[in-house]
């Protein structure tokens, strides 16, 4: 079911509200680690340009994150994680994308669509975390960043079959998300 859309009378359904686990880290290593790959314009571009292709911004972060800690990244995630991206992250980006730039009427409606998105991704990433935190005595075996990271990329990858237009994305993004090595948190396989 498609919760930002309404029907073709504009009926919308209501959706019952999301539960948020209580004790939640919105400012956690997941989090600070995808501020500062932001910062990288490249990383930014590759990750808008598969975004794009349907892939998740979150799910290529958190592949990242867990090739600097030498971890797997199984591709699977935790069904609030994906209940969050469809029913809040992706609605708000898409009222975001909504409104017209170019219209001098919108730009504050669309600066605080931009807002309260950023908060959705910080709170998706920490639904993550949570789920890596309590995952965490599956660690699997520690590997070098730099020979998993391709493997966690593609098993962030929306589809089995990756086309070819997006494999120097993939080979950008190996090469940025993997030079940050930074240890300490909780990870998984």
């Amino acid at each position: 079911m498609d919760y930002c859309q309404g029907s073709a009378n504009m009926t919308v359904q209501q959706a019952e509200p999301l539960e948020l686990p209580e004790h939640m880290e919105p400012d956690n290593p997941l989090w600070r680690y995808a501020l500062a790959q932001w910062q990288d314009p490249q990383v930014a571009e590759a990750c808008l340009e598969l975004q794009s292709e349907g892939w998740s911004v979150s799910r290529i972060l958190c592949a990242g994150w867990l090739a600097t800690q030498g971890q797997s990244f199984s591709g699977v995630e935790d069904a609030k994680v994906t209940e969050w991206r469809s029913r809040v992250t992706g609605c708000l980006r898409s009222a975001r994308k909504s409104v017209p730039r170019a219209n001098d009427h919108g730009v504050e409606l669309r600066d605080t669509l931009a807002k309260a998105e950023l908060l959705a991704e910080q709170l998706e990433l920490a639904l993550i975390w949570q789920t890596l935190k309590e995952s965490e005595a599956e660690r699997g075996n520690m590997q070098k960043s730099g020979t998993i990271i391709g493997q966690n990329l593609v098993a962030a990858a929306p589809s089995d079959n990756i086309p070819t237009r997006v494999k120097s994305h993939l080979e950008l993004l190996a090469s940025r998300l993997a030079g940050q090595t930074t240890r300490g948190g909780p990870s998984c396989s």
